[in-house]
């Protein structure tokens, strides 16, 4: 088969959201970029569909909040809980200092088209589908590229710089040789829909029972449930039959009983294995990985899509002008990771600490379990549903757009 060979500044392996975020606020700043994205398009089930305040207010200061809200997508202004037999308010997103009060769930292929469309309105944005990155060129110590397998044959890219964007199962890093922690997780997801009618209630709902959790978003005319399993327990939960996961569906949400029925076999559940890891390194010279590439996220909070958003932001606004420049050092990349590592970790020791203390307890459990007194002060005093809201939907150190714009053609 033909091999190409192309040459840019910069060379994004992963279309996901922090590929797609660089390397539109790049072309946005006049840089050179291909974005390699290894599927023939963005629609498959990516299970995150949360798309944060935090989010929602770089597109205001795109400039784009507007447009982008016209696509398709609900509103979760609150999130309620049930623990035993004692309903909770949780979270309260409607005070939160943004322009979006609210987190929005939309498809996350509309996300990435969205995306892609605005990038393609700059020369400089070159999206390639079907697209692997493979292998890396390293000369003299420094990676100085990368090749990826495509349709048409073997493409070479030489950039004077790489960015890993390819996920928690990173072929970049890999071939970076860079290291990871593995913090563990003592959980797995199982993910399906059921049908929602007009008569449910609006609101994201969590129920934990003894031994079980489950969660629901509403999709609209479907729910999004995420039924909690103990780590590598699917082999057991299919062992004890479909029908007895319905069942146990039921048992956590009885509005459902009606329409359980949906879940036809095990093709229409699917499996989130949870990972939370962490690069010691994230960078070498020639290449940088952010997003799932450097750091997995646990789905608590479902912050995975908008913290990997913000290492774009950060990566862009710093590496934009010595891109431009052709001068990237590694002194660019290492106050990537240094500017980003402390929310990361943050994050991550947040969830964490809830898989120990509350989930794996959960999982174990033989009583029905009752709400720690804390949670309990949510209901009676609502000003404390502000704190979990900033958590999630900013985080600690929100990042800002300070690239600028080059004209688009």
């Amino acid at each position: 088969m033909a091999s190409l060979t192309i040459t840019t500044q910069c060379c994004i392996a992963g279309g996901g959201p922090a590929g797609m975020m660089l390397g539109f606020l790049l072309a946005r700043a006049g840089v050179r970029v291909v974005v390699l994205e290894k599927h023939a398009d963005f629609f498959r089930d990516f299970r995150g569909d949360t798309v944060h305040p935090s989010t929602l207010e770089l597109m205001y200061e795109l400039g784009l909040l507007d447009k982008f809200l016209k696509l398709p997508h609900q509103k979760v202004e609150t999130l309620t809980g049930q623990v035993g037999a004692e309903h909770l308010q949780m979270v309260d997103f409607r005070h939160l200092p943004t322009h979006c009060k609210f987190v929005a769930l939309m498809p996350q292929w509309d996300f990435l088209n969205f995306l892609a469309a605005q990038g393609k309105r700059y020369t400089t944005f070159d999206l390639r589908m079907q697209a692997e990155a493979t292998d890396l060129i390293v000369e003299n110590g420094r990676v100085a590229g990368l090749i990826a397998k495509t349709p048409d044959g073997a493409l070479t890219i030489r950039a004077d710089l790489v960015v890993g964007c390819d996920g928690r199962h990173s072929i970049v890093r890999e071939k970076a040789g860079l290291k990871s922690d593995d913090y563990g997780a003592p959980m797995d997801v199982l993910w399906f829909r059921l049908s929602r009618k007009n008569g449910d209630s609006p609101d994201a709902f969590g129920h934990i029972e003894a031994g079980r959790l489950m969660v629901m978003f509403d999709r609209g005319d479907y729910w999004q449930c995420a039924y909690v399993i103990p780590k590598g327990g699917i082999e057991r939960v299919k062992s004890e039959g479909l029908e007895a996961f319905r069942a146990r569906v039921v048992d956590m949400s009885p509005f459902v009983s009606d329409r359980v029925g949906e879940l036809k076999s095990w093709d229409d559940v699917k499996l989130l294995s949870v990972t939370v890891d962490r690069l010691r390194k994230w960078w070498r010279p020639g290449l940088i990985c952010i997003g799932d590439a450097a750091h997995a996220m646990s789905p608590i909070g479902g912050v995975g899509i908008n913290v990997a958003v913000q290492d774009a932001v950060a990566a862009a606004n710093r590496l934009a002008g010595p891109l431009r420049a052709g001068k990237v050092t590694d002194g660019d990349l290492q106050a990537i990771q240094e500017r980003r590592t402390p929310a990361v970790k943050f994050t991550q020791w947040l969830q964490l600490t809830i898989q120990k203390r509350i989930i794996s307890r959960v999982l174990e459990a033989q009583e029905r379990p009752k709400p720690p007194q804390v949670f309990k002060l949510f209901n009676v005093f609502p000003v404390l549903r502000r704190i979990p809201a900033r958590l999630i939907g900013v985080g600690i150190r929100p990042e800002h757009v300070r690239t600028p714009e080059a004209a688009p053609d």
